[in-house]
């Protein structure tokens, strides 16, 4: 009875108010034919799910009742600028990417990041970027990022490894000044294959990095936390207890562990400063750093030491830089290392935290998807993808993260025997663990030669075909629960 009567309070609710979400930063990165990025799609799939989409803010009009209000405000940059927008709670809810979202910024049903951490989700309503002690849930969008960044990862090696000056190749053989025969030795160079890379994180996008780097023939360590050891090794991996011992000799660093938990009482987050002078001096000398996490994570100080001692030869950073219209100010993460920059010319690639948000469809995915959590939460007060405490009132829904990101769960499990290749997979593994039986009693009796010369074509493009399917899946990651 108590179910019913609360359910049809909600019912009431709902038909007599209208919701505010704001959205706080850009859900489309293509131009459109005013040359300014496209949120159509965005807009659409909010119109599809019977919701209103504004582009602009709420300016004190009218609402349509019952229904879901999305005011697309992606101008908002500085803490200025958003409380002067939300500090006074005229939103219910909050969609933002990049933008810093401080304390006193009001969102009393919840916020959701494009993206996977959430260090710049300062509102007390959730309790901050921990998301502990609100009153409202904070949500993120895990995966949808995690291959564009893991790409530019590379890239941002790739520039600089293997160390072949291809602007000046190019220069003198545009001009006609370069013979192969006689001048190609005056160029070695070294490939990536062989070289180590140490990655601290193990989570979507360290993964996914760690994997592209084996891919190109490095040798990986991993650093991360103790219960993800048994996952690293099954990969090919490497790991390694401490940040220290994962960096030793490598001849890249690549961080991906997120600012970590906030602590009220200093305002320090446990991972600032990790990337120290330990970390970076255990390092192969000539290393290269790339920090596509938070900018807070690597020591600007101990960088800088780095870079003078040659321990580090490039470093590529990518961070979060806020400048205040009126003043010119710069803010950010990123501001200490712009000194840096001018101190060692040359040696460091600054990115303004671009290297996860400027992939056209992860922006329009991961916004489509908070668009969905906010939903949720407003119609149904069920919390996808939590993070910190579930408020009082809601359900856990969950994680949703883009098939073969993540973790393996029981629900990905499921849709998988429920998909018609997984019928091809269970047959195709069967026969291989026929061939290898074959094998393993054709080596106990003399045979193995013989054995192998029928099955090797067949046992090969069956292994070939079986990884392929367990990718296709979603199969080919750790557990949850592991």
């Amino acid at each position: 009875m108590a179910e019913r009567e609360t359910a049809s309070n909600e019912s009431a609710e709902g038909e007599s108010r209208a919701w505010k979400v704001l959205i706080a930063d850009l859900v489309g990165l293509r131009f459109g034919a005013d040359g300014k990025p496209d949120h159509g799609e965005v807009k659409a799939h909010i119109e599809e799910k019977g919701e209103v989409f504004h582009d602009g803010p709420h300016a004190g009009e009218r609402l349509e009742t019952g229904r879901i209000h999305f005011f697309y405000c992606p101008h908002l940059s500085t803490e200025a600028e958003i409380l002067a927008a939300a500090g006074d709670g005229r939103y219910d809810a909050l969609i933002a990417a990049a933008t810093f979202i401080p304390k006193d910024a009001v969102f009393p049903l919840g916020g959701v990041r494009i993206g996977a951490g959430t260090g710049n989700m300062g509102s007390a309503s959730w309790g901050g970027g921990n998301g502990e002690g609100g009153k409202a849930p904070l949500m993120n969008t895990p995966g949808i990022n995690s291959r564009a960044t893991a790409q530019m990862v590379m890239k941002a090696i790739l520039r600089v490894l293997p160390d072949l000056s291809v602007e000046e190749l190019h220069r003198r053989v545009s001009e006609g000044g370069f013979d192969t025969g006689r001048d190609l030795k005056d160029y070695p160079t070294a490939k990536l294959e062989g070289r180590t890379m140490a990655v601290l994180g193990y989570g979507n996008i360290g993964r996914e990095v760690a994997r592209l780097a084996r891919a190109f023939g490095m040798r990986v360590t991993v650093h991360a936390r103790p219960r993800h050891r048994a996952w690293i090794e099954a990969e090919g991996l490497v790991f390694a207890e401490t940040p220290i011992v994962a960096a030793e000799g490598a001849d890249v660093l690549s961080v991906h562990v997120g600012l970590g938990r906030l602590d009220p009482e200093t305002g320090r987050h446990a991972n600032a400063g990790l990337v120290g002078d330990a970390v970076l001096g255990a390092l192969r000398p000539g290393a290269v750093l790339v920090n596509y996490d938070r900018g807070e994570v690597v020591d600007a100080e101990a960088l800088d030491r780095a870079l003078a001692s040659g321990r580090v030869r490039h470093a590529a950073i990518d961070a979060d830089l806020f400048r205040d219209e009126a003043s010119g100010a710069l803010s950010g993460p990123m501001v200490p290392y712009i000194a840096l920059a001018d101190r060692h010319p040359g040696r460091l690639e600054l990115l303004p935290h671009a290297a996860a948000d400027t992939d056209h469809p992860s922006r329009v995915a991961g916004a489509c998807q908070a668009v969905d959590q906010i939903v949720d939460v407003i119609r149904h007060r069920r919390v996808v993808n939590r993070k910190g405490d579930l408020p009082e009132g809601y359900s856990d829904g969950g994680s949703a993260v883009p098939r073969g990101i993540g973790r393996v769960t029981a629900a990905r499990l499921a849709d998988a025997v429920a998909d018609p290749r997984f019928a091809e997979l269970h047959r195709l593994s069967k026969e291989i663990a026929g061939i290898l039986d074959a094998l393993g009693a054709a080596a106990h009796n003399g045979s193995v030669q013989a054995t192998a010369a029928q099955e090797t074509a067949y046992l090969a493009r069956s292994l070939l075909r079986q990884r392929t399917l367990i990718e296709e899946l979603g199969l080919d990651g750790p557990a949850a629960d592991g």
